[in-house]
């Protein structure tokens, strides 16, 4: 059974997710928040294994809820809802420790998919957007001094390196499979070997640091 926390300050919001979570046999909602500082309060009593977060809430918002959610070194996972695709809040969130993000007017299915991905320990954002989210994001960052690549403070193989590389460039283990010509299950076990080794909770936060360490830079969309 997997356990949802919703918060969002917007009631009828939070009655839809209930609703469309309900008669789910799998998903359990154990509770709802009505602003950030609240949600930080009820995961730490409650123990989701997910948190819905919207972003725009009162007191503090959903970026820095997660940012106190995962600095607390809980196990709930959190998928940020956003408005707007490439929401300008969205790669913040990520940064705070977001497993991903969803548009609030995804599928029902999309976001039944969604919590399950995340409470599995998978990312939200599929690659390809996940690349184009940096991407846009990133772009509008001041440009470091020093664009080469930086050394990287893990003691990764050569093979771990290239495989670090080829997520970061929004590649699927199918994908990296075929480039490296390598089986999906060797792709999968050196991909959770770097997951482990970068210390990243999911491919979303393991392509941020492949960007802070300059392993490979913003192109243009």
């Amino acid at each position: 059974m997997i356990t949802v926390l919703i918060a969002d300050d917007q009631p009828l919001q939070r009655m839809g997710y209930t609703m469309l979570l309900a008669n789910r046999p799998d998903v359990a909602v154990v509770g709802e928040a009505e602003g950030g500082l609240q949600a930080v309060r009820m995961t730490a009593e409650l123990r989701p294994d997910v948190v819905l977060m919207d972003v725009r809430m009162p007191g503090i918002d959903g970026i820095e809820a997660t940012r106190r959610i995962i600095g607390s070194g809980s196990r709930s996972r959190v998928v940020v809802l956003t408005t707007f695709d490439l929401d300008e809040y969205a790669y913040d969130a990520l940064r705070a420790g977001a497993s991903g993000f969803l548009l609030k007017d995804a599928r029902p299915d999309e976001l039944l998919s969604a919590i399950h991905a995340v409470a599995a320990g998978d990312a939200v954002i599929a690659p390809r957007m996940t690349r184009r989210l940096l991407d846009t994001r990133l772009l509008q960052r001041p440009a470091p001094a020093d664009r080469g690549p930086q050394p990287l403070p893990y003691k990764l193989s050569a093979r771990e390196r290239d495989v670090f590389a080829a997520i970061a460039q929004g590649m699927s283990n199918s994908e990296i499979a075929d480039h490296m010509h390598l089986t999906e299950s060797t792709v999968k076990k050196h991909v959770s070997n770097l997951l482990a080794k970068i210390g990243a909770r999911d491919r979303v936060q393991a392509v941020i640091a492949a960007y802070d360490f300059g392993l490979v830079t913003p192109r243009e969309p």
